[in-house]
């Protein structure tokens, strides 16, 4: 999985997570992806910041800051699909 895949799924499913903070599914998924992020990419000082109409994250790799962009209305999708299905409340 390459870099800017892996910090979108991780991104994504760490604004799941923090919604939903009691379902453990979105918990193992963010601690995977998190995984991928650390172990595979190498990432270091993971931060996010939200400045309308975008996500930021911003990181160390290979000793450089570095920083990806995402617009909210992208990263929020998986929330709000997962919050407007019954089976899922």
């Amino acid at each position: 999985m390459n870099l800017q895949d892996a910090v979108y799924n991780w991104l994504t499913i760490k604004v799941v997570y923090e919604a939903r903070p009691d379902d453990q599914a979105a918990l193992d998924t963010y601690e995977f992806f998190t995984t991928i992020l650390t172990e595979d990419h190498k990432l270091e000082q993971i931060a996010v910041e939200v400045v309308d109409p975008m996500y930021i994250v911003r990181y160390v790799k290979d000793g450089n800051a570095e920083q990806k962009q995402f617009p909210i209305e992208l990263i929020e999708a998986l929330l709000v699909q997962i919050e407007s299905e019954p089976k899922y409340n």
